[in-house]
């Protein structure tokens, strides 16, 4: 179990100082105000007008980095610093958020397959780490036999959120591309805004990627604990 501290440790620590540097990145470039004067829910209308998008509503939504597209009911959700601010950081985010409604009315097929897993993972990513530990202990009381299959069942579940943090890494790109391809052509930002509006992007991009690897560590160090100990 000491290793999965460390483990468990390490992932924290990665994520919470790429957490930290993404949150010091939208300061920074939230000071970048825009010449346009546009407002995050304004870029955020006039990207999903010029992609031909009617029936996509801009809310605000309370909290910080709080953004995101809801498929559900087709709403882009913008927080408070998001909504009405003028900066770098807000079209960046906004625009990334209707990045999402685009793919979605492109039936974009990762953010699809996403959509498809979420209520899997919901369910399955609360047990399946004490569906594995259970089992294992079955095993180490009974010897190797249904508590290891109850160990297996446990892996099956848990890699149902690994691969759903897997297929949220093109999905988050990808949107991120689409965003940033949008404010190019169209011309929205100055040079400045715009490498703003891309360097904060790319840190939103690499929390994705660092809960992806965490995922599949933590997945990785489960099934050598149950494959590990098999005795035959």
């Amino acid at each position: 179990m000491y290793g999965y501290y460390i483990l468990i440790g390490g992932i924290a620590l990665i994520s919470w100082l790429v957490s930290r540097k993404l949150k010091s990145k939208f300061e920074q470039y939230s000071k970048v105000h825009l010449r346009n004067g546009m407002s995050g829910a304004e870029i955020a209308e006039k990207m999903l007008a010029d992609n031909g998008i009617r029936d996509v509503k801009v809310i605000s939504t309370p909290g910080m980095l709080t953004d995101h597209y809801n498929p559900a009911n087709k709403t882009v959700n913008l927080s408070e610093g998001v909504y009405s601010q003028r900066n770098a950081s807000a079209a960046a985010v906004a625009a990334h958020e209707c990045g999402h409604a685009v793919q979605h009315a492109q039936a974009y097929q990762w953010l699809g397959l996403r959509s498809k897993l979420v209520p899997i993972v919901n369910v399955t990513s609360n047990f399946a780490m004490w569906v594995v530990f259970g089992g294992l202990m079955l095993g180490a009381a009974a010897g190797f036999g249904f508590g290891y299959w109850v160990a297996v069942a446990g892996l099956v579940m848990m890699s149902f959120a690994t691969i759903f943090s897997l297929v949220t890494l093109p999905v988050e790109y990808d949107a991120s591309n689409r965003a940033l391809a949008w404010l190019k052509h169209k011309n929205m930002l100055a040079p400045d805004e715009y490498a703003g509006a891309e360097d904060a992007l790319k840190w939103a991009a690499r929390t994705y990627l660092v809960a992806a690897i965490g995922s599949i560590a933590t997945l990785a160090y489960w099934a050598l604990q149950v494959f590990g100990g098999r005795r035959d």
